[in-house]
C-alpha cells in the first residue's frame, strides 16, 4: 500500500497546465538531466533472452491495446480493464495523443478526461501492467498521427533530427514523460515498459541517415530525462532489427509489429497465400537474441475506411479462426511479450480521428466499441491467454524446427515442437495455413511414461484438424505434483487446491481426443468416455459431441477433469483473488462475464455481468466452509455436492426500460450559415494575408496562403469568405479544395448556391467549376466556401511529410479576374489554438457558426439570448435549402442503476453509395451529446449509421441535450432519412458507478462572430 500512495502522489504534475515563454512553435525545458547512458536503473523489471521478469518472477506479458482518449469517461476505464483482465491478460498497451494535450504550442494541458492519472489508477486496481507509448508520433488512425496541427508550421522534416522539430517535442515529452515516470512500477504504479517513437521503420530515400541513431538517441534521452527508468521497448513496423540491442541508439528490448492478413474486410474469408509469418523466430534470433521475442502490435482486428464494408465483415476477417491459426503460430515462434491491437477500440469522438476512417474505431476488436464482450473472438482469446497463465514452462521452452514428417502421420500438417526441461508443447497447424480442408492424423510424441508413442492409443481413432484451426498438444505437463502424460485436447486452465485438482480441457465440436494421467483410479461422473489403466497410468478417450464429460481420477489426491467442446469452454472462468496472483483462483462456469472474486471468512463474493438467468457452478476455489455466496452484492442460495462443487442459480432481474422516441420530442432550430445573409459581418474573421506559407510540403498556388493551419485552424469545418468587385463578365469560378478522405465542400455567391464537392471515400481533394449567375458590374460580391475538414493525414513514412497536407483552398480562379482581385478571410473553431472549451479539448469544435457560438453546449436549449425557432426536427422538417442547419432537443433518461445498457443513435439510410457519381441526396450530420461531438454521419459515403454513446457522456439519470447539424450539399431541401436512440445491450452488471462527465456549459462567448 505504501508504494501505491507514493505512486499517486508522484502524478500530480500532469494535472497542471504548463505555460511556456517559447516562440510560436517549440519549448525549451529549464533544465535537462544528464543524458542517459545504459546502466542498471532499477531491478524490478528485468529480462533475459526468454522473457520479462517482474519482481523476480518470470512472466508472459499478454497485453491488449486500449486508448484512454477514445473513451472520454474515466469511470469506464476500470470496466474495460476488468474485461481485459477477465480474458486472462495481465497487460495493456496505450498510446497518448499529443494533439489533445498541446493544442497550443507551449501549453500542455492534461486535466479532466485528458488526465492519465485515473487511467493508471484503474489499471492498478484491476491488476493490469501498462506499456506506455507516448509517441510523440503514434499513427493510431488519429488526426495527424498524434501530431498537433501546428506542426504543419515546422520547416524541418518531421520525425528527424531537424532542430525545430525536436524543439517542438520537448515540452510534450517532458510533461507526459514525467506523468508516466510517476506511474512506473518503481514508484508503486503499473507502468513496466515504455516505447520511444513508433514504428520507426520506413523513410524516403532523401532521409539520410536512416535509421538515424542521433535522432533516436535524442528521443530516448527525452524519456530518460523525464524520469523513465523501466525498460524501453520498440515496435518496428516489421522485423527489420532497427535500434535492436547492438545497433546504434538501441532500445532495451527489441519488438516489432505484424498485421499478416491486412485490412481487406471486403473479402473477409480470403487469407492470401504466403501471409503466415513462419520466419519470425529466425529473424528474432538474428536481430535480438538477448531479449525476449516481443510482438508489440499484432493484428487483433482491422481498421475500416470511409465507404468500407463495416465492422461485421472485419470481424469475419479477423475472427476466432484467425486467432487460433495466427496467434498459435507466433506462440510457435516463442513470443513472450505480446500485445494485440486493438483489444478495445472505442470512438473517434470530437474530430480526433484521421481522415482515412470514420467515427467508430470499433476495429472489430474482442471488446466492441460499446464495451460489449459478445463476440466469439473474446471467448477464444480467454481460452488461449488462460492457458499461458498456468503453463510457465512455455516461457523457457526451446523451439525445434517446424516439421511435416516428425510429429504426425500427415504431411498436410506442420508441427513446431517447444520443449522445456519437463513439459513438451507441440504447436500444430495445416501446412497450407489457409486451407478449409479437414485432416485426420495421429500424433507421434516422446513421453517419460511410455517412451515414444503414437496417439490416440485407444479404439483405433484419429485426431482431426478442421479447416482454419491450430492446436497446442502437450506431453509431460505438470499439474502441481501429478503429471499429464499427454493431451491432444487443449488445456484451458488447471489448479491444484488443498483438497483436489481441477483440469479443464477442450476440443472442437465432433473431434476425438485423448489424454493420459500418471494417476490410477477412474470414476466417470458425467457423460461417456473410453478408458484404460496400464502401468499406473490412466488413458481417457472421448468425443466432443456437445455433452460435457467429467471424470475423477486418483485414489487420494483427486484430479477432476472436465472434458468440454470449445463452445462450452467459453462459459468457464478462472478468476484470481488478487492482482497478479493466481495462487488460489476461483474456477467456475458462469455465463456472460466474470469480473472479480473475493473471499472474506466463509463468504465468497462474485462480481460480474449477466444477460440472462444463469446457473453458477463453482468447481474450485471457494472456502471449504462456505456459508454465504453473493453475486453483485446479493445473496443467493447454493448447494454443495460431495465433490465440493457448488451450484446456484442467479436470477436475472430484467428491468423495464423507457427510451424516448426522438421524432416525438420538442425540437428547436437555428440557421448555422448566417454568413450567407447580406447583413453578416466577417470583420472578426482572420485575414488570409500570409504571402508565404509556413507549410514546407506544398508551395502556394494562390497570392496568399489559404491553408487553415497557417492561421491556427486545425480541426472540423472551415469557412472562407472571398470578396471581389465584379466586372459583369464573370461566368465561372474554379475551386480546388482539400479536406481529407470523404470530405465535402459547398460554395455560395452571396446567398446563391453554386454547388458542392459531395465527397467520396477515396478523394482527399476535389475540383469544382461553378457556373455563376449574371453579376452586376462595380458591385461587391462575396464567395462563401464551407469545407468539412476530416482530420490531418498521418506521417507513417518518414520524409513524405503527409501530415503537412494542407486543409483548405489549394487553388482558385474567377473568370475575367486575376487571383489577387479576391480578398480572402477564413475561420475555424473559435479561437483556433486558443480554443475555449478546455474540458473537451482542442479538437471537439469546428468552425460552424453554432460551434463558434457554443450552441452545441448544454444550457443553450433554454438560453434566453438564443433566437431559436420551433421545429419538428431534422427528420420531419429538415432544411429547405442547401446549407447548414442546427436542430436541438432535450430528453430525459431514467435508466436503472446496476445495469450496463449500451445506447446508440442510429440513422436510417437506404441510399448509401460511395461512388462519386451517386445521384442520392448528399448530406452530412454531426451529433452533439451534452456538448461532446460523438459522431459524423455522411449518408452518401458510409458505412457507419450507428453511433454508440457511452454512459457518462449520456446522462442515464437526468436531462440530456442533443444537437444535430445538418449540412445539405445538394440543391433543394434536405431531410435526415431517420434518426433514433436505441438499446444495443442489457446486462445486470458489477461495474462501478458511472458519473456524468462534466464539461463546459453554454454561456455567451466573448468575441464570438
Amino acid at each position: 500500500m505504501k508504494g501505491v500512495i507514493r505512486f499517486v502522489g508522484a502524478l500530480a504534475l500532469s494535472c497542471l497546465a504548463i505555460e511556456s515563454t517559447a516562440r510560436t512553435v517549440g519549448y525549451s525545458p529549464n533544465q535537462l538531466i544528464k543524458p542517459y547512458r545504459r546502466a542498471p536503473l532499477q531491478d524490478i523489471v528485468t529480462w533475459d533472452e526468454h522473457s520479462l521478469f517482474v519482481h523476480g518472477e518470470r512472466v508472459f506479458i499478454y497485453s491488449g491495446e486500449f486508448h484512454p482518449y477514445r473513451l472520454p469517461v474515466p469511470d469506464l476505464w476500470l470496466d474495460v480493464f476488468q474485461k481485459i483482465r477477465a480474458l486472462g491478460y495481465n497487460g495493456v498497451s496505450f498510446y497518448v495523443d499529443w494533439a489533445l494535450l498541446e493544442g497550443k504550442p507551449g501549453v500542455y494541458r492534461a486535466e479532466g478526461v485528458f488526465s492519465l492519472e485515473p487511467f493508471y489508477e484503474a489499471a492498478q486496481k484491476a491488476g493490469i501492467y501498462l506499456i506506455a507509448r507516448p509517441g510523440p508520433y503514434i499513427n493510431a488512425e488519429v488526426s495527424g498521427g498524434g501530431f498537433p496541427g501546428w506542426l504543419q508550421r515546422i520547416n524541418g522534416t518531421l520525425r528527424t533530427r531537424a532542430s525545430d522539430y525536436l524543439k517542438a517535442t520537448d515540452l510534450y515529452v517532458a510533461s507526459v514523460g514525467k506523468s508516466i515516470a510517476g506511474a512506473q512500477i518503481t514508484n508503486g504504479g503499473p507502468v513496466i515498459l515504455v516505447q520511444p517513437e513508433n514504428e520507426y521503420t520506413g523513410a524516403t530515400a532523401d532521409v539520410k541517415p536512416f535509421p538515424d541513431a542521433v535522432y533516436m538517441q535524442y528521443v530516448e534521452d527525452q524519456l530518460r530525462n523525464a524520469g523513465i527508468v523501466v525498460p524501453l521497448i520498440s515496435n518496428d513496423a516489421s522485423p527489420k532489427g532497427h535500434n535492436a540491442p547492438g545497433q546504434p541508439a538501441p532500445v532495451d528490448i527489441y519488438g516489432h509489429d505484424g498485421y499478416p492478413v491486412g485490412f481487406d474486410c471486403a473479402n473477409p474469408t480470403v487469407w492470401p497465400d504466403g501471409k503466415l509469418p513462419t520466419n519470425w523466430r529466425d529473424l528474432h534470433v538474428q536481430q535480438s537474441p538477448t531479449t525476449p521475442f516481443s510482438v508489440v502490435e499484432f493484428q487483433g482486428g482491422s481498421f475500416d475506411p470511409w465507404g468500407g464494408p463495416g465492422w461485421d465483415k472485419c470481424s469475419v476477417l479477423v475472427n476466432a479462426e484467425f486467432e487460433r491459426v495466427f496467434y498459435k503460430n507466433i506462440y510457435a515462434a516463442g513470443v513472450t511479450i505480446l500485445n494485440l491491437y486493438m483489444t478495445f477500440g472505442g470512438t473517434n469522438w470530437g474530430n480526433l480521428g484521421h481522415p482515412g476512417g470514420y467515427t467508430s474505431y470499433d476495429y472489430s476488436a474482442v471488446i466492441r466499441e460499446d464495451r460489449r464482450v459478445d463476440r466469439e473472438k473474446y471467448s477464444e482469446q480467454k481460452l488461449q491467454a488462460n492457458f499461458f497463465k498456468v503453463s510457465p514452462a512455455y516461457l523457457t521452452a526451446a523451439r525445434g524446427n517446424a516439421s511435416t514428417t516428425t510429429w504426425t502421420t500427415s504431411k498436410d500438417l506442420t508441427v513446431t515442437p517447444a520443449f522445456s526441461e519437463s513439459t513438451k508443447f507441440y504447436i500444430l497447424r495445416h501446412t497450407k495455413y489457409n486451407t478449409l480442408e479437414s485432416t485426420s492424423y495421429k500424433l507421434t510424441i516422446p513421453t517419460t511414461a511410455f517412451g515414444n508413442i503414437t496417439v490416440p492409443q485407444l479404439n483405433d481413432t484419429s485426431l482431426t484438424l478442421n479447416g482454419r484451426d491450430s492446436k497446442i498438444h502437450v506431453s509431460d505437463y505438470s499439474l502441481g505434483g501429478a503429471t499429464l502424460v499427454y493431451s491432444t485436447a487443449e488445456i484451458y486452465t488447471w489448479h491444484k487446491y488443498a483438497d483436489k485438482t481441477i483440469l479443464i480441457v477442450y476440443g472442437g465440436f465432433g473431434e476425438t481426443h485423448e489424454l493420459a494421467l500418471a494417476v490410477t483410479g477412474l470414476e466417470t461422473l458425467e457423460g461417456k468416455v473410453r478408458s484404460t489403466t496400464t502401468r499406473g497410468y490412466t488413458v481417457i478417450n472421448w468425443k466432443t459431441d456437445g455433452e460435457r464429460k467429467v471424470v475423477k481420477v486418483g485414489v487420494t489426491d483427486f484430479i477432476y477433469v472436465y472434458l468440454l467442446d470449445r463452445n462450452s469452454a467459453y462459459n468457464y472462468w478462472s478468476v484470481d483473488l488478487a492482482p497478479h496472483n493466481s495462487s488460489n483462483p476461483v474456477i467456475l462456469q458462469a455465463g456472460y462475464l466474470m469480473r472479480e472474486a473475493k473471499i472474506e471468512g466463509d463468504t465468497l463474493a462474485l462480481t460480474g455481468d449477466l444477460n440472462a438467468t444463469t446457473p453458477l457452478e463453482i468447481l474450485g476455489g471457494a472456502p471449504a466452509t462456505l456459508s454465504k455466496l453473493t453475486f453483485n452484492g446479493e445473496d443467493f442460495p447454493f448447494v454443495t455436492d460431495k465433490h465440493g462443487v457448488i451450484t446456484a442459480t442467479v436470477d436475472y432481474p430484467k428491468p423495464r426500460l423507457n427510451i424516448p422516441q426522438l421524432s416525438t420530442l420538442k425540437w428547436k432550430y437555428i440557421d448555422s450559415l448566417p454568413e450567407l445573409t447580406s447583413t453578416y459581418s466577417d470583420s472578426a474573421w482572420t485575414s488570409a494575408s500570409l504571402k508565404t506559407t509556413y507549410n514546407s510540403l506544398r508551395k502556394l498556388t494562390t497570392p496568399t496562403s489559404l491553408y487553415a493551419s497557417d492561421y491556427g485552424y486545425h480541426t472540423g469545418a472551415l469557412l472562407y469568405r472571398g470578396t471581389f468587385l465584379a466586372t459583369g463578365a464573370e461566368v465561372s469560378l474554379y475551386l480546388s479544395t482539400q479536406g481529407g478522405s470523404a470530405f465535402g465542400a459547398s460554395a455560395w455567391l452571396d446567398g446563391t448556391f453554386l454547388g458542392s464537392w459531395r465527397g467520396y471515400d477515396a478523394a482527399i481533394n476535389g475540383d469544382n467549376v461553378f457556373v455563376l449567375p449574371n453579376l452586376s458590374s462595380n458591385k461587391t460580391y462575396t464567395i462563401t466556401v464551407a469545407i468539412d475538414n476530416m482530420g490531418l493525414d498521418e506521417d507513417w513514412t518518414i520524409g513524405t511529410e503527409t501530415m503537412k497536407n494542407p486543409r483548405g483552398i489549394l487553388d482558385y480562379s474567377l473568370s475575367s479576374h486575376a487571383q489577387s482581385d479576391i480578398s480572402w478571410k477564413l475561420t475555424g473553431n473559435l479561437g483556433g489554438e486558443d480554443y475555449l472549451d478546455l474540458s473537451r479539448g482542442p479538437l471537439n469544435e469546428g468552425g460552424l457558426w453554432i460551434e463558434r457560438q457554443g450552441l452545441h453546449l448544454p444550457g443553450a436549449f433554454t438560453a434566453a439570448d438564443v433566437e431559436w425557432k420551433e421545429s419538428k426536427g431534422p427528420v420531419i422538417d429538415g432544411i429547405k435549402n442547401p446549407g447548414v442547419g442546427f436542430f436541438a432537443t432535450e430528453f430525459e433518461l431514467g435508466l436503472p442503476s446496476g445495469y450496463d445498457i449500451p445506447l446508440s443513435f442510429t440513422f436510417s439510410n437506404g441510399t448509401t453509395n460511395s461512388s462519386a457519381g451517386s445521384s442520392a441526396p448528399a448530406y452530412r450530420v454531426q451529433i452533439y451529446v451534452n456538448g461532446w461531438q460523438y459522431g459524423e454521419y455522411v449518408n452518401n459515403v458510409g458505412p457507419q449509421t450507428k453511433f454508440p454513446v457511452p454512459e457518462g457522456i449520456l446522462n442515464y439519470h437526468g436531462t440530456n441535450y442533443l444537437g444535430v447539424t445538418l449540412w445539405g450539399l445538394d440543391a433543394g431541401a434536405t431531410k435526415v432519412e431517420g434518426l433514433e436512440l436505441g438499446i444495443d445491450g442489457l446486462a445486470w452488471s458489477g461495474m462501478e458507478e458511472v458519473k456524468l462527465v462534466e464539461g463546459q456549459k453554454y454561456e455567451v462567448r466573448d468575441g464570438a462572430y
